[in-house]
């Protein structure tokens, strides 16, 4: 029987604003090749994990391993080279670019042309320049925008923005890809169609995933694992029936205490 090996483990991770403490001794393993739901109520702490496995803010404690190489001292732009890939709850693109352009800028940690080459144009700069643009025609293939390569960005709809964001995050050749909200703005066909394009990333380009949603119709049918934390803590990890089933999670999005007698009952059903 093949071993299982852990892509992303995070142990004890904490974070503290002042008094306040947002994160506080989180502790969860992301297995290769899996999808991973991150969930919890609004202002559980959810984006300050996310912020602080991508380097966006420093951990107070604990530690960050990918694929057992430590990432804690490390700043955003070496993370990614390392294989960590983010998407934003909030869309981040250049909207006067062209799509196939947005693509591109996130591959800036795989090139090597230095500033003199790019500025004269040497024929190496050209080669690469030439094979980023293959590679970014190919990544928006893979979402369904290649059609769309030479469009302005910010015509786009805003579900083919959330598909270019994903395609610019794969352009870094990531390891892990973690996408904050991927569904949040999306109209139900979007989010509909969103769910197999998740599925393909992980069944046909073997990618680990870790999401945090709060849809979640999305969440159950696509994750693999879940983790659940509510005011900064974990209150739960495991998988899906196992969550949905789970008296914390039920108490933390309905706020009343179930029993576990009552656990498995139509109550269970966590929303958000």
């Amino acid at each position: 029987m093949a071993t299982i090996k852990t892509t992303l483990d995070v142990q004890g991770l904490t974070k503290k604003f002042g008094g306040l403490i947002a994160a506080d001794d989180v502790t969860f393993q992301v297995s290769q090749n899996t999808v991973h739901g991150l969930i919890g109520p609004n202002g559980a702490g959810k984006t300050t994990v996310f912020n602080m496995i991508s380097g966006v803010l420093p951990a107070t404690a604990g530690s960050i391993r990918l694929l057992d190489e430590p990432l804690d001292k490390l700043p955003t732009w070496e993370r990614t080279r390392r294989g960590v890939a983010r998407t934003f709850q909030n869309i981040r693109m250049f909207g006067d670019m062209r799509v196939v352009e947005n693509v591109i800028t996130g591959m800036h940690s795989r090139l090597k042309s230095d500033i003199g080459s790019i500025l004269i144009r040497q024929r190496s700069f050209k080669k690469e320049e030439r094979e980023a643009e293959a590679v970014a025609h190919e990544q928006l293939a893979f979402v369904g925008l290649e059609k769309a390569a030479d469009r302005r960005a910010g015509d786009l709809s805003y579900g083919d923005q959330r598909r270019l964001e994903i395609a610019r995050a794969l352009a870094s050749q990531p390891k892990i890809l973690l996408l904050d909200e991927p569904a949040a703005g999306m109209n139900p066909a979007e989010t509909h169609a969103l769910i197999p394009l998740l599925q393909r990333l992980r069944d046909e380009r073997g990618l680990t995933l870790l999401i945090v949603e709060h849809d979640m119709h999305l969440v159950m049918s696509l994750c693999d694992r879940i983790t659940v934390i509510n005011f900064g803590k974990r209150i739960a990890d495991g998988t899906p029936a196992e969550v949905r089933e789970h008296p914390a999670v039920i108490e933390a999005y309905l706020g009343h205490k179930v029993d576990d007698r009552k656990a498995a009952g139509p109550a269970s059903k966590v929303r958000s």
